[in-house]
């Protein structure tokens, strides 16, 4: 199977699940169900559940990694939504539809993106509460990653410094904390489902896999911010600049953020080969990420 056909194959799967998964929304509160589902189906291309289950095919077994990838997606899905109200990043569009708080409003986007975030962790408990060992494993890395020390720590630090210019040092820790730690982690927890036995080593590996694709994301993104437009991006475009966010296109220039993408592609790439498995399709992913701009 061809990688588009794989990839789109994969979307449409967790897009399937994740109906089975969501609050319906004639049930009460039915507002806030509506919000839910208005943010989780606004579109997306669901990079972290596919990067959840290609990892899972390294080494793959009979446990279905795509509940891990619903759980990553609600994660994702509430840090959007939080993301983009007006104390944050004050944003009016999300994957080409209105924000949750401009479509409902400010209070129903907060409670929505809190209802994500225990629904992960119920869906996680939920699909794998017969292997007690590895749903520990699994709320633990997304519990982490979810929190203070990484998502919500990089965001906070994203606010800190707008408007000033941090270091090379600084802005490479927003972007490790608030967008390579989810994607880092969708490694991790697909991997941990092939995994046999407690190999902490191997699960420390892809996730430098994981973080070297999230900087190149990140990377790429602020590429996306300055050379497209809103309608091609579904987001606002140049927002950045005008909010005062640092880039690494703001601090360094387009070139040299098109070689840092590259850079940390070709490392993803080194590292993969050593942790070994059928990772013909991740590779193929890793560029694709990566190619989102040129």
């Amino acid at each position: 199977m061809i990688f588009q056909e794989k990839f789109k194959k994969w979307q449409e799967l967790i897009n399937s699940k994740l109906k089975t998964y969501l609050p319906d929304p004639q049930h009460q509160p039915t507002q806030l169900h509506l919000a839910m589902n208005h943010s989780m189906n606004a579109g997306g291309k669901r990079l972290r559940p596919i990067l959840a289950i290609a990892a899972h095919e390294l080494f793959p077994s009979d446990t279905d990694p795509v509940p891990v990838g619903i759980a990553l997606e609600c994660i994702h899905t509430y840090s959007l939504i939080h993301d983009d109200l007006p104390a944050m990043d004050d944003s009016d569009l999300r994957r080409g539809q209105p924000t949750c708080h401009k479509k409902f409003d400010e209070a129903t986007a907060i409670l929505a993106g809190d209802a994500f975030q225990p629904l992960a962790f119920e869906v996680l408990s939920t699909a794998y509460g017969d292997i007690p060992e590895v749903v520990v494993d699994l709320v633990a890395m997304l519990a982490s990653t979810a929190g203070s020390l990484n998502l919500v720590g990089g965001q906070m630090q994203d606010l800190i410094c707008e408007g000033s210019i941090p270091t090379e040092e600084m802005l490479q820790y927003i972007h490790s904390k608030k967008t390579a730690a989810m994607i880092r982690t969708s490694l991790q927890m697909g991997f941990r489902l092939g995994m046999k036995g407690d190999n902490k080593e191997m699960i420390s590996l892809i996730g430098e896999v994981g973080e070297s694709i999230g900087l190149a994301f990140q990377a790429v993104d602020d590429l996306l911010d300055v050379s497209s437009t809103t309608s091609e991006l579904g987001k606002d475009a140049h927002r950045d600049n005008e909010s005062g966010k640092v880039t690494w296109v703001s601090l360094k220039g387009e070139e040299e953020a098109r070689q840092l993408a590259y850079e940390h592609t070709k490392n993803a790439e080194k590292l993969l080969s050593s942790v070994g498995g059928d990772s013909t399709f991740l590779v193929q992913l890793i560029n694709y990420m990566l190619k989102r701009s040129f």
